[in-house]
């Protein structure tokens, strides 16, 4: 567990210097997308998703567990599930969606 904390501490801290050099190397190869933003939309992507899953798998879990223990409230159990799925998976489109972001869109500059 701490060996996976320092790593992560290590790239969040490491990844600023690497985005920085690789637009330099971009601009000179005419390339649109930085491949750290490509990178940066992989991961993030990634781990939403993978995320999100491990959330709506927790979720269901606890609510057919409420269900089984009172059968008559199953109704409203389901419906409270099914908005919390869908909060749970737009969680997952917002990442899509900013992850396009970086693809797409051009002209933002840090220099």
């Amino acid at each position: 567990m701490r060996r996976s904390l320092m790593f992560a501490v290590v790239a969040v801290l490491g990844i600023p210097g690497v985005a920085l050099a690789a637009e330099e190397a971009a601009k000179g190869t005419g390339s649109s997308v930085p491949a750290v933003a490509v990178l940066a939309t992989c991961f993030g992507m990634a781990f939403a998703a993978g995320l999100c899953g491990l959330g709506q798998g927790r979720a269901v879990a606890a609510a057919v567990d409420a269900m089984a223990r009172q059968p008559g409230a199953a109704a409203r159990i389901q419906t409270a599930m099914i908005i919390g799925l869908a909060l749970i998976e737009s969680l997952a489109i917002y990442t899509l969606v900013i992850a396009l972001i970086l693809l797409f869109v051009k002209g933002i500059s840090f220099a």
